[in-house]
């Protein structure tokens, strides 16, 4: 044999090098990370203070997400103003997430977060879509809820603001902590994580509707609209078990502001 022949021979032992991950599979992987999901709530964090203290001034008293003040009120148990513990609470897990992923050599891209924003914009409204249809068509026979008459009554730019903090506050809550921990609970008792996420997601889902009826900003409760809350919030759970905390809080803000926009319309 001759010895360019040797040369060329393909060694059977010798182990095969995995092809290259494609553009689509690069991009869901990278933006799965907390990383991006860090990245990408900075806007809505800053977007929603911004118009809440903008529009905030010709209220009466400050008008805020339920789950914004039940973060500041833990806050404020630790010390400082809200501002101070918030702003060192994000910077920590900023932090925190960066050093904690750095070893993964995350490929952090304009193009991917602008890609994240448009996939979040289909799944609100494929999701909100079908759930909304589903949910007309089961409770046809009755009437349609009522809006809330304490939220309508709020300017434009505070119901704005109130829909982005309901993707950011409402994901952080419900999704990372509650169903988190009922996650990390049922894995007790559970010896698999796909068949336990079922129950964390459904007890995550029923929470995240019925809270939407206390407070003094809750709305009466009304068995279509808990019902439409609570698929809803099962969606956004399956959604940030397979994409993450970014997509999940995006896909939330982008929904709430459509309703808040077509309200606007009529």
């Amino acid at each position: 044999m001759k010895k360019e022949d040797s040369e060329n021979q393909v060694d059977p032992a010798a182990p095969v090098k995995p092809p290259p991950h494609g553009p689509l599979r690069k991009y869901l992987q990278n933006t799965r990370t907390w990383t991006y999901s860090f990245l990408a709530v900075l806007p809505l964090l800053c977007a929603y203070e911004i118009l809440i203290l903008t529009f905030n001034r010709s209220e009466v008293g400050t008008v805020r997400i339920g789950a914004d003040v039940l973060i500041k009120q833990v806050l404020a148990t630790i010390g400082g103003t809200w501002h101070l513990s918030l702003g060192s609470v994000v910077l920590l897990i900023g932090v925190f997430v960066l050093l904690a992923e750095r070893r993964k050599r995350i490929d952090i891209s304009i193009r991917y977060m602008l890609w994240m924003l448009a996939e979040s914009a289909v799944y609100a409204i494929v999701l909100g879509g079908l759930v909304s249809i589903g949910i007309g068509k089961l409770f046809s026979y009755l009437p349609m809820a009522d809006t809330n008459s304490d939220f309508s009554s709020l300017s434009f730019g505070l119901q704005l603001a109130l829909a982005i903090g309901a993707g950011l506050y409402e994901e952080m809550v419900f999704r990372v902590v509650v169903v988190g921990s009922l996650l990390r609970i049922a894995l007790l008792m559970i010896n698999n994580r796909a068949v336990a996420y079922i129950p964390a997601a459904l007890i995550g889902a029923f929470v995240f509707s019925l809270v939407h009826y206390i407070g003094a900003m809750g709305d009466d409760f009304n068995l279509q609209s808990f019902t439409f809350r609570f698929v809803f919030g099962l969606a956004l759970n399956f959604l940030y078990l397979l994409r993450g905390f970014g997509i999940a809080a995006w896909t939330h803000s982008l929904y709430d502001i459509g309703v808040v926009i077509i309200l606007a319309l009529r």
